[in-house]
């Protein structure tokens, strides 16, 4: 007997698109294929952080969200650039990152329609994986040198002024402005009394996407003609932490502080990382517990499900054999609410595998071993290695974020400009490295020579 709670092939059985959100999208694609690259991150990422998920066009009986819509067209716009080979359309080229999510977004399709063996789950995966592999190659391609970095985090403090406002809105008048447009509620979603504002992305991704940014806007701050949309941000993504009444939300904004405190030990990471390791260890050991039981005693608002989110993890780890190979669809069966996949690393593991799971974690694995060292390079240039640092906070803010969030396509879109920022920010460190070197070689080069002169 299949879950009842995964139904492939439904969904709207007919295109649902505003009159003003269609108007917006053509201009958007327009857009997208007409202007510059370097302005287009700005036009792509406020798009699809303003059009609500439920806004689709069905052609054939297949699905086109907005967002897919738009990840195609930039897609398009890739293929037509007149660059030379994947290194000009991808800063550095094609590099570690690129290729782990590649293995990852591939053996999740490839799992998981083996898993179903039905069609109409092979064109569901297939939804997913545009929105997976495309979406990252969409802003990798966006995303291309240290102006565009710049660029992308004024966009994400804009978008959380925005989504800020609204969701304090649905405070005041218990109203989701977004719910007009279509695909999403009109109505506010209260829990033990406190509303949970949700705005565009629902309340849990607003908040971890809010908190997981402040780090970057606070590196915004130092530079003097950012500082407006640095404060901007930081209110914002405030605001938006606060109305989503979610401890992952907190969560996530207490990752980036504890990433952003480590600045000082920047040298001694390694050490950092045995000690939390050996501390995991020996909890697990003194405890009665297992010490992923410490996730059941986060309780930030008074009203978290935070024993489901333990029960969830504790579950996947106790049916290893289950899932291991080809992922597990009947995980409904473990209990009450087991349907419920809110933590990442757990949906990843039971969709596609422990192959899966693995390239998963190696995105992260690659992506924090990028930022040191391209930290060790460049040590000694403060300002840039205060950048990385903030990347890596922000990194680390979304990974503890992940034991209380499934990401969607809407959440993986607001992590993959980051992975993109931390491609592009070890690339010029490396290359601004490779002209000091080349520099002083020529510089002893000249010397050489005018030595032999003087000696001739």
């Amino acid at each position: 007997m299949e879950p009842q709670h995964i139904r492939f092939g439904g969904g709207a059985t007919e295109t649902q698109l505003h009159p003003l959100v269609a108007v917006l999208l053509l201009i958007v694609i327009v857009l997208i294929l007409t202007r510059p690259r370097e302005k287009l991150i700005t036009v792509f990422l406020l798009s699809c952080f303003s059009i609500p998920m439920g806004q689709v066009v069905v052609l054939g009986g297949i699905h086109f969200t907005v967002l897919r819509i738009l990840i195609l067209a930039v897609l398009g716009r890739m293929l037509i650039f007149q660059g030379s080979g994947l290194e000009g359309r991808f800063a550095g080229g094609f590099n570690a990152i690129d290729q782990v999510v590649v293995l990852w977004t591939v053996s999740a399709l490839i799992i998981l329609s083996l898993q179903w063996m039905d069609m109409q789950a092979l064109i569901h995966n297939l939804g997913d994986f545009v929105d997976a592999l495309g979406g990252y190659l969409a802003v990798r391609f966006l995303i291309f040198d240290g102006d565009a970095i710049r660029r992308t985090i004024k966009t994400l403090a804009a978008i959380c002024v925005i989504q800020g406002a609204c969701m304090i809105n649905e405070q005041i008048t218990h109203l989701n402005v977004f719910g007009y447009f279509g695909g999403a509620s009109v109505g506010v979603t209260v829990r033990d009394g406190k509303i949970r504002s949700e705005g565009l992305m629902g309340c849990i991704y607003a908040g971890v996407f809010a908190g997981s940014l402040i780090p970057l806007f606070l590196w915004l701050w130092q530079h003097r003609n950012s500082r407006i949309a640095a404060c901007a941000g930081l209110a914002g993504a405030t605001a938006m932490i606060i109305t989503s009444q979610a401890s992952t939300s907190w969560m996530a904004l207490g990752g980036s502080i504890v990433g952003l405190a480590f600045w000082s030990l920047r040298k001694q990471m390694r050490l950092v990382r045995w000690a939390l390791v050996t501390a995991l260890v020996l909890l697990h050991l003194v405890m009665k517990a297992p010490v992923w039981a410490l996730i059941a005693r986060v309780d930030l608002t008074g009203s978290s499900s935070s024993y489901h989110r333990y029960y969830l993890l504790d579950n996947c780890i106790r049916h290893f054999s289950d899932w291991w190979l080809l992922g597990y669809k009947y995980y409904n069966l473990w209990g009450w609410d087991m349907w419920d996949l809110c933590n990442q690393f757990v949906a990843v593991a039971l969709t596609g595998g422990l192959l899966t799971l693995v390239f998963y974690i190696a995105i992260f694995s690659r992506s924090f071993g990028s930022i040191g060292t391209a930290r060790k390079i460049i040590e000694g240039d403060r300002a840039q290695e205060w950048l990385l640092w903030c990347m890596g906070s922000t990194l680390f803010a979304a990974v503890v974020a992940h034991f209380g969030i499934n990401y969607m396509a809407q959440g993986l879109l607001g992590l993959f400009p980051i992975l993109a920022c931390i491609s592009v920010a070890s690339f010029e460190a490396r290359q601004a490295v490779r002209s000091i070197v080349e520099t002083d070689q020529q510089e002893q080069l000249a010397s050489a020579f005018s030595v032999a002169e003087i000696a001739g």
